[in-house]
């Protein structure tokens, strides 16, 4: 009996936690474009993303006030392959949360961003993405950054 009893709240624990597909595909489009984003290869990132791609961050400025900051997609990919390859960085994600409905998805990611193998800061990455012609593309993403609070 207890066999049984055993089996069941695993296979019950297992399907409660099991993602669906379009959630695995969602996950595996944002671990792509980090991919990308660690090589600094601005075709893989285009080719992620919708064409309209909106990026905003929020943090506080050096009164500690909240600040809403927006950046052009071309300014962010600039930026990006400008870095210099004998500089390191990476964005750890620590988590995804996804949800989906239909083809609107969001994915809410921790994170830690360390730059020549030390800690910089952390936050949350916040996607918002679209399935388009069969293919989830990120159309949004909003991140928050901060030193304090981390867990380091």
């Amino acid at each position: 009996m207890r066999i049984i009893v055993f089996f069941l709240v695993f296979f019950i624990s297992a399907s409660i936690y099991a993602q669906n597909p379009d959630e695995l595909e969602v996950k595996n489009t944002i671990v792509k474009f980090f991919d990308a984003f660690h090589k600094q290869d601005s075709i893989a990132i285009k080719e992620l993303v919708s064409e309209d791609l909106k990026l905003q961050s929020i943090g506080k400025n050096r009164e500690g006030v909240t600040q809403l900051n927006s950046q052009e997609f071309s300014a962010f990919l600039k930026s990006i392959v400008s870095i210099p390859k004998d500089q390191k960085f990476e964005e750890k994600l620590l988590d995804f949360k996804i949800r989906v409905d239909g083809d609107m998805a969001n994915a809410w990611t921790p994170y830690e961003f360390w730059f020549n193998d030390k800690f910089s800061h952390c936050g949350v990455n916040s996607f918002q993405l679209v399935k388009l012609e069969g293919a989830w593309k990120i159309i949004y993403l909003i991140d928050t950054r901060r030193k304090e609070g981390c867990n380091q």
